[in-house]
C-alpha cells in the first residue's frame, strides 16, 4: 500500500507523504517543451501518450508519493461539447452553453469524447515509476464547474451581474453537471485512479445562505458515490470559511486547505487526515524559508494524519532545485 494509502485508511502519522498540486506541468523544463508545439491545451489534455508522459514527468525528477493524472476539470464541460479554450495570459474562455443539446447527452457520446484521458490514466497505472504510489484522478467540484459554465470564464472579477438569475437554468445544469461527473469519476477509476481529488476553486464566491444549494448538497452526493467505489476522496473547497463545519457535512477522506487557513486551527478542529496548506509563493523564496515553513506545516500535523502539498497549484516560475529540496526536507523529517 503506497504511504498516502497508509495515511488515509490506517490515519499513520509516522509517515509524511508528499505531492503536489500542479507538479505535472508548467514549471518543468520538459513539460514547456512539449506545451511549445502543442498549443492547444484541450487537445493536449486529450493526447494519451503525451498526457500520461507529463504526468510522469515529475515522477522522473523527484521522489513524490503520487501521480495526479495531467488533465483539467474543463474536460468535463469539453465533453458535454461546450466550447472551452485556453488563451495565454487570459485563462479559459467557454463558449455559449446549449442545456438542450446538454440534457440529450449520453453516456457513451460523453465516455468517447474525453476516453483519451482514461487510457493515458491507463498508462500512468502500468508504468514501473508508479509502483508504491497513489495515481490520483480528479474533477471539479459541480459549483465550480457551474461557475465555469455560465460564467464563461475565470470569475478573478466577479460572477458575471445576472449570475443567479435563472433558477431554473440552474437547477437543471447543476442535475447534468453531477449526472456527467459521475460518470467520469467512474471511467477514472476503472482505468486505475485509486484516489479521486475534488477541486472546489471558487468556494470562497459564495455567501453561507448559499453554501448548502451549491456547495454542501451536490458535493455530499459525489463524495458519497466515490465510497460507495471503494476510492478514497480528497476534497479541497479553496476559500471556504468553516473547514470544520464543511468536514462534518460532507466527511471527504481527506481534506484540503488552502494557504489562507490557520493550520494551527485545522488541527484542533478537523478530526480526518489533512493534506496541504503551504503558499506556493514560498517556494520562490530562499531555501532557508522553505524549510522554516515546510517544517512549521510538519511540526503542527506530526500528531495528525498528514500529507504535505501546497494550498493552491505550484507555480509556473518556481525552480524546479527548490522543489527538489521541498521533497528531501519533507522526506528527511
Amino acid at each position: 500500500m503506497s504511504d498516502i494509502k497508509e495515511v488515509i485508511n490506517n490515519k499513520r502519522t509516522d509517515l509524511n507523504p508528499i505531492w503536489i498540486m500542479r507538479q505535472a506541468g508548467r514549471y518543468l523544463p520538459e513539460f514547456r517543451k512539449i506545451r511549445e508545439k502543442n498549443t492547444n491545451f484541450i487537445k493536449l489534455c486529450l493526447n494519451s501518450n503525451l498526457s500520461a508522459e507529463i504526468t510522469l514527468q515529475p515522477l522522473k525528477r523527484f521522489d513524490l508519493d503520487a501521480a495526479i493524472i495531467f488533465s483539467d476539470i474543463l474536460i468535463l464541460p469539453y465533453g458535454l461539447n461546450q466550447k472551452v479554450e485556453f488563451l495565454k495570459n487570459v485563462g479559459p474562455i467557454l463558449g455559449d452553453l446549449n442545456i438542450n443539446q446538454m440534457s440529450e447527452f449520453t453516456e457513451n457520446v460523453f465516455t468517447e469524447r474525453v476516453n483519451p484521458v482514461y487510457k493515458a490514466i491507463d498508462l500512468v497505472q502500468n508504468n514501473k515509476l508508479t509502483e508504491n504510489k497513489s495515481t490520483i484522478g480528479f474533477v471539479g467540484a459541480p459549483w465550480t464547474l457551474l461557475v465555469y459554465m455560465l460564467n464563461k470564464k475565470s470569475p478573478k472579477q466577479g460572477l458575471k451581474k445576472n449570475f443567479f438569475e435563472d433558477n431554473v437554468l440552474i437547477t437543471e445544469i447543476l442535475k447534468i453537471i453531477e449526472k456527467f461527473l459521475k460518470i467520469h469519476i467512474k471511467n477514472q477509476v476503472d482505468s486505475g485512479a485509486e484516489i479521486i481529488q475534488i477541486f472546489d476553486s471558487w468556494a470562497g464566491l459564495l455567501e453561507d445562505k448559499d453554501l448548502d444549494t451549491y456547495i454542501y448538497n451536490p458535493t455530499l452526493s459525489l463524495v458519497k458515490y466515490i465510497k460507495r467505489l471503494n476510492v478514497p476522496v480528497i476534497c479541497f473547497p479553496r476559500g471556504i470559511k468553516d473547514y470544520k463545519k464543511y468536514c462534518e457535512i460532507i466527511n471527504p477522506d481527506v481534506i484540503c486547505i488552502d494557504y489562507e487557513v490557520d493550520p494551527n486551527q485545522i488541527v484542533k478542529n478537523v478530526k480526518i487526515p489533512v493534506q496541504g496548506g503551504m503558499k506556493p509563493q514560498i517556494l520562490l523564496a530562499d531555501k532557508e524559508n522553505l524549510k522554516k515553513e515546510a517544517k512549521r506545516y510538519l511540526d503542527i500535523f506530526k500528531d495528525h494524519p498528514y500529507i504535505f502539498n501546497l494550498g493552491h497549484g505550484i507555480l509556473p516560475e518556481t525552480d524546479p532545485s527548490m522543489m527538489e529540496y521541498l521533497v528531501k526536507i519533507v522526506k528527511d523529517y
